[in-house]
């Protein structure tokens, strides 16, 4: 037995986290080289362990190639718990408990080296946001999806509608447009968008953002917006903006003090500056990126966390916003963010909050700060498997078990699962514009646990490489004709519908040649099986076929999918 490998973290969001004022779940990790005859936990309440014991059986649920995990959950009557971790391995029984793993362990001394969760207060418990179990995800550019207003200003558009995007081109695209499109979005199976930032800014991107309180006229007005979080809640559909407050634009009014009074400027601290005034040559204040035109705020500082606050509340007070994606979400401070979450679920308790982390963001998912975040992890795993191919059906498996495990059941359920964004390379490009391998990785985004995001596009395989190429334009006139894409993703919207995809449990079942993935709940079972492989994998149906590519009724093909309702 490898005991290096047994490893449980009380109270930390990963291995042990409550879901509720009186359930708790519970996670061991022990290495996949070993068997167990079996994994039990003993558990009970702090002031009485040692004369009143349960105990649960915990089950291995996932394995990421190096280890496994066992889980469990317990619902608690009083929720003072206290726990030990009881193995057997080749007939021997262990405790693992926080002084290690022990040949013995004495329940009367339990008080001084058992596991705790010392009392489930309500405020710790990561609520989740409901909605987001049925949400699919449609993020637009705003630039380029949509040209809505007819009687607007053009001077500033200085690119034909199709033409191949540089950095600074503007196409026309505004909120109108996207008033408009609402029914076409909703009816590809997309019942939540997310924009790109709307305010005030020179850029065609806008996350330089220089007047947080008005829409930038590119776009529209403020009155556009109100009209379009009115109109997408009247069909049933939810609207998410995108928080830029690591930085600002250099125009921003604030800043412009600091330029000209330097450490006179009462906002001098706002910023993080080394010396009197900001300087560009040599540069002496922090900014995004190499970006000197974006400078960061110092979001330590409490009045630049008021004007942010003040920021969040007004949108959602006055715009009834659904949903706030937080930009460069990780270099902000982390104390900022847990009083944002206070000011944000007090005033409206089902506004999502997903940070832009691309990274093992645990920290930030513990029920204090983020609900979720953009999954790139998941992004980075579709382009091992479908484009570089190294892993297979196995690897797959093991490295969305990994995932799983990073963070806790509620906050795998909110993530925003997408293949692509308007930061990085298409994914049909990535994949050399091959539709199969496209068709069957929107199959897996669909059935993983969290919500689907559609880059604008993708349902007509638009292509584009890296910032600036992967934000194109829309080409409206393809709609007329029969795109394969298009209709996988109507088809997937609707299977996200049901009651196993919305609060089913996941699991993995794979080979070298198919990769199984179950969706199960008290309403059913439904599999994802895909083939990736190179060479036809004969398949016979288990129940009903709701979906299907490459899929000959009795094989599925190389880069094929199946999904499959089980009888």
């Amino acid at each position: 037995m490898n005991k290096h490998a047994i490893l449980h973290t009380p109270d930390s969001g990963k291995f042990c986290f409550p879901v509720s004022i009186n359930e708790v779940s519970l996670r061991l990790r022990v290495s996949c080289a070993d068997i167990y005859e079996s994994i039990t936990v003993v558990y009970g309440v702090k002031y009485n362990f040692f004369e009143k014991q349960n105990r649960e059986i915990l089950k291995k649920r996932f394995c990421d190639g190096t280890y496994d995990y066992y889980t469990t959950n317990l619902e608690l009557d009083d929720v003072r718990l206290v726990y030990v971790f009881e193995i057997v391995h080749n007939g021997k029984t262990y405790y693992f408990c926080e002084d290690g793993l022990k040949e013995k362990y004495d329940f009367s001394k339990a008080y001084f080296n058992s596991f705790q969760l010392p009392y489930i207060n309500s405020a710790d418990v990561h609520e989740e946001v409901q909605w987001m179990r049925e949400a699919v995800f449609y993020q637009i550019f705003v630039d380029r999806f949509a040209r809505g207003d007819a009687t607007k200003c053009e001077k500033y558009i200085d690119q034909k509608w199709n033409d191949i995007p540089t950095p600074k081109t503007f196409a026309g695209g505004d909120i109108k447009g996207v008033i408009e499109k609402l029914d076409y979005i909703k009816n590809l199976g997309c019942n939540a968008i997310y924009l790109t930032p709307i305010f005030r800014s020179k850029s065609n991107h806008k996350y330089d953002i220089s007047d947080y309180y008005n829409v930038d006229k590119h776009f529209g007005s403020n009155k556009d917006l109100k009209k379009l979080v009115e109109t997408a809640h009247n069909k049933g559909m939810k609207i998410m903006l995108d928080a830029v407050f690591n930085h600002c634009s250099e125009d921003l009014n604030e800043w412009q003090d600091v330029v000209k009074n330097g450490k006179k400027s009462k906002y001098h601290d706002w910023f993080i500056i080394r010396g009197d005034k900001p300087t560009k040559n040599p540069l002496n204040y922090e900014c995004f990126n190499s970006c000197t035109y974006m400078p960061k705020f110092n979001t330590s500082n409490k009045e630049v966390q008021r004007f942010l606050n003040d920021i969040a509340s007004y949108y959602i007070k006055e715009y009834d916003i659904d949903g706030l994606r937080l930009d460069v979400s990780d270099e902000v401070s982390k104390d900022y963010w847990r009083n944002f979450r206070k000011i944000v679920k007090e005033l409206k308790s089902d506004c999502v909050i997903i940070g832009e982390n691309w990274h093992d963001s645990s920290p930030y998912l513990q029920g204090d700060q983020f609900d979720g975040i953009m999954n790139y992890a998941f992004t980075k795993i579709c382009y091992d498997y479908f484009l570089d191919e190294k892993i297979d059906a196995v690897g797959l498996g093991h490295a969305l078990s990994a995932l799983l495990m990073r963070s806790s059941n509620q906050a795998n359920r909110m993530m925003l699962n997408l293949l692509d964004s308007h930061d990085t390379h298409r994914f049909l490009t990535m994949v050399e514009g091959d539709k199969d391998k496209l068709a069957t990785a929107l199959a897996l985004c669909y059935m993983y646990i969290g919500a689907p995001m559609i880059y604008y596009g993708t349902e007509i395989e638009l292509n584009g490489g890296y910032d600036p190429d992967c934000r194109r334009t829309f080409d409206w006139n393809k709609l007329d004709e029969k795109i394969q894409t298009k209709e996988i993703i109507s088809i997937l919207s609707k299977l996200k519908e049901r009651n196993e995809l919305m609060n089913g449990e996941i699991s993995f079942a794979t080979d070298a040649e198919l990769f199984v993935l179950n969706r199960i709940s008290e309403k059913g079972h439904l599999r994802l099986l895909i083939n990736n492989s190179s060479k036809n994998v004969g398949h016979e149906l288990k129940g009903k076929l709701l979906c299907s590519h490459n899929y000959d009724g009795k094989s599925i093909h190389k880069t094929g999918f199946i999904i499959e309702e089980v009888k």
